[in-house]
């Protein structure tokens, strides 16, 4: 598979550009690969956020609250319980 590659001049600050520098060499990586690294994930916590939040906006707050309020059920057994030091 062949990934289309776009440049992109990239203007930085020396102090920035000496971090990346030492950063990536310390990762083993380039400056151009630890860079969109570091792009990718920046995206996709945006998008996470995103996703998140339409989510939230389709919410059905009354469903939410009658699942919670509702009776019966069985209490958690004891190895479910948190002071189980087993279940830790």
């Amino acid at each position: 598979m062949t990934t289309k590659v776009a440049t992109f001049p990239l203007r930085l600050p020396v102090s920035l550009k000496t971090a990346l520098e030492t950063i990536s060499d310390r990762d083993g990586t380039s400056i151009n690969q630890f860079l969109v690294v570091a792009a990718a994930e920046k995206i996709a916590a945006m998008q996470t956020e995103e996703f998140f939040l339409a989510r939230r906006s389709r919410a059905d707050r009354e469903a939410f609250r009658r699942i919670l309020d509702r009776q019966g059920g069985e209490p958690p057994s004891p190895e479910d319980l948190w002071d189980n030091p087993e279940a830790r």
